[in-house]
């Protein structure tokens, strides 16, 4: 199973953020174990980059980073997916990326803790809990 996700929940597992970690936990270790094909945005890597640098130091952000390579597949931010950013019009050019990057990766869904910037006519949106709650899911966790 393909899934997108958006760079703040991936931030939730690397800032220890509560109440959030614990769910955004369980899909990077779906992800980590093979259970499911993560997928995260080129952009999200210099974002998670610049966040957790300015939040801890540039030691951990440079290991955060190499984490992120180790546990999810790296969706491509071509022209293509910037001129398909621009053309949706959303509010937000940076989540006009990550949808446009979760369709061109084919994902089901794209996970993310911020629903009501997308929108759901292209790829169902999810939050962690929503995705978690899934049947499918749940027999992966077992």
């Amino acid at each position: 199973m393909k899934v997108f996700v958006d760079t703040n929940v991936l931030l939730d597992v690397l800032a220890n953020r509560h109440p959030f970690y614990d769910d955004a936990a369980e899909i990077w270790t779906l992800s980590e174990q093979g259970k499911i094909e993560a997928f995260v945005s080129a952009v999200s890597f210099t974002n998670v980059f610049y966040i957790v640098r300015k939040l801890m130091s540039r030691s951990v952000a440079v290991k955060a980073t190499r984490q992120l390579t180790n546990v999810f597949s790296i969706a491509a931010c071509n022209e293509n997916v910037i001129q398909e950013a621009l053309d949706l019009d959303l509010k937000d050019f940076e989540d006009a990326v990550q949808l446009v990057s979760a369709v061109h990766t084919r994902s089901v869904s794209l996970i993310t803790r911020n629903p009501s910037h997308f929108p759901v006519d292209l790829i169902p949106i999810l939050t962690p809990a929503e995705f978690l709650a899934q049947d499918q899911i749940q027999k992966l966790i077992g």
